[in-house]
């Protein structure tokens, strides 16, 4: 269910194989490890611990959520007596969001999630960043909004290799965030001279490839406010923006596990609402499909 693969010296990332493509990651220093998120179900974060407790034989001393979401943070209760590292927002949206979401989808499936509970995180920071050095790495934790309020990336500053959360994913998505955030921290990527970059979900994105692949995702989110503003002058926008495939922006319908055309809608009806405070409207035809969406 889980791949991993060695990125540096001591450094590991772990993707699910059942659930888009999400994923985690393991530091190791001589006595203990910090996991860098959890994945989306209980056995897959299970393999991580094992894998760090095994293979690496240290214990877990940290676990550091990128943002709040379900698929990076609800395995921190498979870590007891691991610290947890967040930023403030974090803490206050698991709290206030986290907590809901689980009992329902507890209620939807108990035996797959009856051992899940919140642990919300210990420490917290607000702005800047804050480093934590384990063995002879240097973690420094730095805020990169726009997928959500509350994201942050991971910077093993000796490898230069960035775990950045979901701010950079092969389609960038931000209905729980701002495309002007996102741009701003795909920007600030540009000039940390990294060597590696792990998505929030997808593939490794390496040195030589980390510049077309921003420049990439920040031409995609252009093409987005173009289109939104074409629609806003239709008398039907959502007619506007459901004939505006993927394809059409620049990305390929099959990234993400295929879930790139889904997201994508949910992208431009989400910037349409942001930017101008409406839902959009459409025909009668096309209301009725997007009805038929939303459920």
């Amino acid at each position: 269910m889980v791949g991993h693969e060695r990125v540096a010296d001591n450094v590991f990332s772990f993707q699910s194989e059942v659930y888009a493509q999400v994923n985690a990651g393991v530091v190791a220093g001589p006595n203990w490890a910090v996991v860098i998120d959890t994945l989306a179900y209980p056995d897959e974060t299970l393999a991580i611990r094992d894998f760090v407790e095994q293979e690496l034989k240290v214990p877990v001393r940290y676990v550091i959520n990128t943002h709040y979401h379900a698929d990076h943070s609800w395995g921190n209760c498979f870590f007891p007596g691991a610290l947890v590292i967040s930023s403030v927002l974090t803490r206050e949206l698991l709290k206030k969001r986290g907590r809901p979401s689980l009992e329902e989808t507890r209620q939807q499936n108990p035996a797959l999630f009856k051992q899940v509970r919140i642990v919300l995180p210990h420490l917290v920071f607000e702005k800047g960043t804050i480093g934590l050095r384990i063995g002879k790495k240097t973690l420094r934790l730095l805020s990169l909004p726009g997928h959500s309020p509350d994201g942050i990336g991971v910077l093993i500053e000796e490898d230069r290799v960035l775990f950045a959360g979901d701010v950079f994913m092969p389609l960038p998505y931000f209905v729980d965030g701002d495309i002007d955030q996102m741009a701003r921290s795909l920007t600030k990527l540009l000039d940390m001279g990294l060597e590696n970059i792990i998505q929030g979900h997808g593939g490794i994105v390496l040195r030589g490839e980390i510049d077309g692949a921003i420049y990439d995702n920040l031409a995609y989110l252009d093409k987005l406010r173009e289109v939104v503003q074409e629609a806003s002058k239709s008398q039907y926008p959502l007619d506007i923006l459901e004939s505006v495939d993927v394809e059409s922006c620049g990305k390929s319908r099959v990234i993400m596990n295929g879930l790139a055309g889904e997201l994508h809608k949910r992208n431009l009806i989400s910037l349409y609402h942001q930017t101008f405070g409406e839902i959009p409207i459409g025909s009668e035809e096309v209301e009725e499909d997007y009805d038929e969406y939303e459920d």
